[in-house]
């Protein structure tokens, strides 16, 4: 096993290697012998106001990355048996809607459509040489960093709310149910293109709202947080909390794989505790 990472690390029985992608340099080593190759690189999506130059950062660390990676192949190792790349459930696009979104569904025209758009391109691109897999995944819970810490801060505090209309989907998966994605990929050589990996329960941000309250031992009393006030602080970025869509994850189910939780407030039980 290997890390390729912007700086080396000590981890044990890991071999770890450097890049920069902005430099357009990568370790040849870190390539030389490889079987599989997962990508999640890129630049935080909520880390930061989206800008113009931001939302360039967010394309190029996610595509530049992909065709630094093929480039290095090409020229020092060997075509790996597959490449295996993270890839966004707000695909297509942040609007909220009746419709569930399949993997055939064209891109969003906003920036986070663009954005999702020109990373699957870029990962497209290893489709000459290797099977190619896109796991286009939504909110993922966990117990450690993530999404969930950030949402689960105010109502520990007892000042949770909805946010918006509250009406927007919001599709999730348990860091469990990923990381068996994640290896269903790798070694499913049926598994080819995209997928949406969200598990089955599906809920409004009312709902999810709600639920987490109520895994956290608190209630939900406070009127929802207006929309303009989230795009008044976040500008663009804001959209992402606003408005979702649901996902279908047939796609996914028919290749053999099973979500281990779909129900929410099992999920948040399970990692709240």
């Amino acid at each position: 096993m290997r890390h390729l990472g912007r700086s080396v690390r000590e981890v044990p029985s890991v071999a770890t290697f450097k890049w920069d992608i902005r430099a357009g340099t990568i370790d040849s080593a870190s390539v030389i012998g490889v079987d599989h190759i997962v990508h999640l690189a890129g630049a935080g999506i909520a880390d930061a106001r989206w800008t113009k130059e931001r939302v360039r950062e967010l394309v190029d660390s996610r595509a530049a990355s992909v065709r630094l990676l093929q480039r290095a192949v090409r020229e020092h190792g060997q075509v790996p048996n597959s490449f295996v790349s993270a890839a966004g459930i707000n695909y297509y696009g942040a609007t909220t809607s009746d419709r569930t979104c399949v993997e055939s569904d064209a891109a969003g025209g906003d920036s986070i459509g663009m954005i999702s758009r020109k990373w699957e391109e870029a990962v497209d691109e290893w489709a000459s040489m290797t099977r190619v897999v896109k796991l286009r995944t939504p909110i993922v819970l966990s117990a450690e960093g993530g999404a969930l810490s950030k949402l689960a801060m105010p109502f520990r505090w007892g000042l949770g709310a909805a946010l918006g209309s509250g009406k927007q989907w919001m599709p999730w998966v348990h860091i469990d149910d990923l990381v068996r994605a994640y290896e269903s990929a790798l070694f499913n050589d049926r598994m080819t293109g995209a997928y949406n990996v969200n598990a089955n329960g599906t809920v409004n941000n009312e709902e999810f709202t709600t639920i987490l309250a109520r895994s956290l031992g608190k209630k939900v009393f406070l009127p929802n947080v207006p929309g303009f006030v989230l795009k008044a602080t976040l500008g663009e970025m804001a959209d992402l909390l606003l408005a979702g869509s649901r996902a279908s994850n047939e796609k996914i189910l028919a290749t053999g794989f099973e979500f281990r939780f779909n129900d929410l407030a099992m999920a948040l039980d399970d990692l709240l505790e």
